[in-house]
């Protein structure tokens, strides 16, 4: 019987998310741009959408299962440094965007170089970051949680096979418009539910934290900790960097504001939430320590399944399905956004039926990542993985963005041969030989890749300009 409310209560809120998000969805106005209406709303969300929608696509069930499965404070560095970020975008990159007029993030690179090849290689690196690494993460731990607060005899796979057919519809058919209406509500729902969960929790355990290892509960990791204290001082603010600012996923919501001053009204907006994200991302993984143990990645699925009464289980699913559909379908618009706008568009066909191909390159990568979700069944941490696979093409793309922003005369090419260097510096270190924690190899790798691009820019392509001209003059 409980099981049958759990399940009434899942699929009616679900269900109205999805009907809400339909007539608003009609009752929008649509830009005559396609890419524009397609990929970024028409260029109408509100400062409240656009907050609702980044949080939504940054806090899916990776972030809640993965953290809390960490069981540690430390992880709470992660929401801490993504301020930063937030304010990065904000203050800097978004004006930036705007002044260039930008529909991909990877349109400024084209722009700056004045070269279409850099914005299809950073585009292509981003987008088999997305198809291999954060789509299969997301579908992989938002079923894990469905799996073990229902005690659920379907296998994580086939759940997975669920979320991506339903995250597919909204990304193929509704565009960016519906997927961020429907993280709006969600958003609200999530917020609200994960602090509900958090409090219920520490009641759990009539609020004594003690018998949990202080090694658990702080925020100075040692060496052969996840966070070691040293890594804040290198990496960790450049890995906020690229994906708060210079990541589609995320910088897309910012892009489909209805001006510049929208966008960073949106963007502290987030900030402020993300002040409240700590204590839903680490707190109830604790509490779960205390109470069962060292389990991994199950602690949060298994937490709320015990504290929850059913009603307010199934309205907690709801808005965790909510949120892992959000991160999957925003991940396959921008991937769609990305081969559209910056491939196919750009080389290849300018007249395109821009929603066609998106909807096929989006229902391509819904099959890949649904393929890989068993592979990342086999991790220790999720979301330690999560952050060292993502270096493999972060901090190569950030160091494009770098050069492009902060320096002058730039030689295109030398962008291009400092993206293959850094990926292959960054896989070396990963596959072959980690002589340091991977928050520092990605500080090395971006400054490395930084370093080489300038060099190659400045005394091989350059001079190489200059002897022709002269030879030309001659």
């Amino acid at each position: 019987m409980e099981q049958s409310i759990q399940l009434i209560i899942f699929f009616g809120l679900t269900a109205l998310v999805g009907l809400i998000t339909y007539f608003k969805c009609r009752q929008a106005k649509h830009h005559q741009n396609d890419s524009k209406d397609y990929f970024l709303a028409g260029g109408g969300l509100s400062w409240v959408v656009v907050a609702g929608s980044l949080m939504m696509t940054n806090i899916s069930a990776e972030q809640i299962v993965g953290m809390n499965g960490a069981q540690s404070l430390l992880v709470a560095w992660w929401e801490f440094g993504a301020a930063v970020g937030l304010i990065i975008l904000a203050k800097w990159l978004i004006p930036i965007y705007y002044k260039y007029n930008c529909t991909t993030t990877t349109e400024l690179l084209e722009k700056k170089y004045n070269d279409k090849g850099i914005r299809a290689m950073v585009s292509v690196l981003f987008m088999l970051g997305y198809a291999f690494i954060l789509l299969p993460v997301v579908l992989y731990t938002g079923s894990l949680f469905m799996k073990s607060m229902f005690s659920l005899e379907i296998s994580v796979t086939m759940l997975a096979v669920i979320f991506a057919i339903v995250g597919s519809v909204y990304a193929i058919f509704g565009g960016l418009r519906a997927i961020a209406i429907s993280d709006t509500l969600n958003g609200a729902g999530l917020l609200i539910m994960g602090i509900i969960v958090s409090a219920l929790a520490m009641n759990a355990i009539h609020w004594d934290l003690s018998g949990i290892p202080a090694d658990r509960l702080t925020l100075i990791g040692d060496s052969q900790s996840d966070i070691p204290w040293h890594t804040l001082l290198t990496g960790m603010v450049f890995i906020h960097i690229f994906y708060w600012g210079t990541n589609m996923v995320i910088a897309q919501r910012a892009l489909a504001a209805k001006s510049v001053e929208e966008a960073q009204k949106g963007l502290y907006a987030a900030v402020g939430m993300k002040l409240l994200i700590p204590a839903i991302v680490f707190l109830p993984g604790i509490v779960a320590y205390k109470l069962y143990g060292d389990i991994g990645d199950v602690a949060y699925g298994r937490l709320v399944g015990d504290i929850l009464p059913s009603w307010l289980s199934g309205a907690f699913a709801a808005v965790i399905a909510g949120a892992v559909l959000s991160s999957f379908n925003s991940c396959l618009n921008s991937a769609a956004a990305l081969y559209t706008c910056d491939i196919h568009l750009n080389l290849i066909n300018p007249k395109a039926d821009v929603k066609k191909i998106g909807m096929r390159l989006s229902l391509v990568f819904a099959i890949i990542s649904v393929i890989l979700v068993p592979y990342f069944a086999e991790s220790k941490s999720i979301i330690d993985l999560l952050q060292k696979l993502n270096g493999l093409y972060s901090m190569p793309v950030l160091a494009a963005f770098i050069c492009a922003i902060a320096f002058k005369n730039v030689h295109a090419n030398a962008i291009k041969i400092g993206l293959v260097f850094g990926v292959a510096l960054y896989a070396f270190f990963t596959f072959v030989n980690s002589p340091f924690h991977f928050i520092h190899l990605m500080a090395i790798t971006l400054a490395s890749t930084i370093v080489v691009t300038l060099f190659l820019s400045r005394f091989v392509f350059q001079k190489q300009e200059n002897k022709i001209l002269q030879s030309a003059s001659e």
